[in-house]
């Protein structure tokens, strides 16, 4: 829908987001140029146009995009609006405005603009491994939860996800980083790609308000072994623990104090 199409303009609201949106700077890097190339990068997407500029996005909690024809119904928290060249709109919508758009300049085509450079490496990659998460871990005395999370360390693993994780490879949370052991980081690995991939195949994990672009919800909350499901039965077969919320770096933490160690 956006690569290979020309942005003819743009217009913004004053709802400002995470970052204040410069519209000025937005419409000089697009307006006028071809969308080479949308891809994603972590938790933020890149889409990179002719001459070099691109725009880095974060969706937030609630964010979306969508491209739709121009007379298709307003949206409540519509902040930026793109028209393209056969007449359709790029719509970025956020209601809890957690999101970013922000402009770049790529140093070559097709790489991660400069902002992006303290990234580590994507969980679903080869890169990802229980080789790297066990070097990574080591003399690291933030607990094993905090670590996962960390961009720097594997880039958009997010709390929901770090908690499901964890449960799979039955490794406590508050656990420091560097007690555990290669075969725990196998198993760590194994269970974050398994749970990320799932959530993929279900749409996401809708909590309160979060939709894919078409507007439905994500269906993997139905599939949620701790999170959000303190003083319930651990789903684990065998385990007759419950579920305990705790708070760590000012996220919620969910695992079972039974069958996680």
């Amino acid at each position: 829908h956006l690569v290979g199409r020309t942005l003819t303009g743009v217009r913004a609201t004053s709802a400002r987001l995470r970052r204040a949106s410069d519209v000025a700077a937005i419409e000089r890097a697009t307006v006028g140029r071809a969308v080479m190339d949308v891809r994603r990068r972590g938790k933020y997407i890149v889409v990179e146009f002719s001459g070099g500029t691109a725009l880095l996005l974060h969706l937030g909690m609630t964010g979306a995009m969508r491209v739709c024809k121009s007379e298709a119904p307003r949206l409540k928290h519509e902040h930026v609006v793109w028209t393209l060249d056969n007449g359709a709109e790029w719509r970025f919508t956020d209601p809890r405005r957690f999101g970013s758009v922000v402009v770049c300049v790529l140093p070559a085509v097709g790489a991660d603009p400069c902002e992006l450079r303290d990234l580590g490496c994507e969980p679903l990659s080869p890169q990802f491994s229980a080789r790297s998460l066990y070097a990574a871990t080591r003399e690291r005395r933030k607990p094993i939860k905090n670590l996962l999370m960390d961009q720097a360390v594997v880039a958009g693993v997010g709390n929901i996800y770090a908690n499901e994780a964890l449960f799979g490879a039955g490794v406590r949370p508050e656990r420091a980083a560097a007690g555990l052991t290669e075969a725990e980081c196998r198993r760590l690995v194994r269970a974050v790609k398994q749970v990320l991939r799932r959530a993929i195949r279900a749409g996401g994990t809708t909590i309160s308000d979060f939709q894919a672009p078409d507007g439905s919800a994500g269906r993997f909350h139905v599939e949620l072994a701790v999170y959000g499901r303190a003083g319930l039965p651990c789903r684990r077969r065998g385990c007759r623990g419950k579920v305990r919320r705790t708070v760590q770096a000012g996220r919620s933490t969910y695992h079972c104090p039974k069958c996680q160690r």
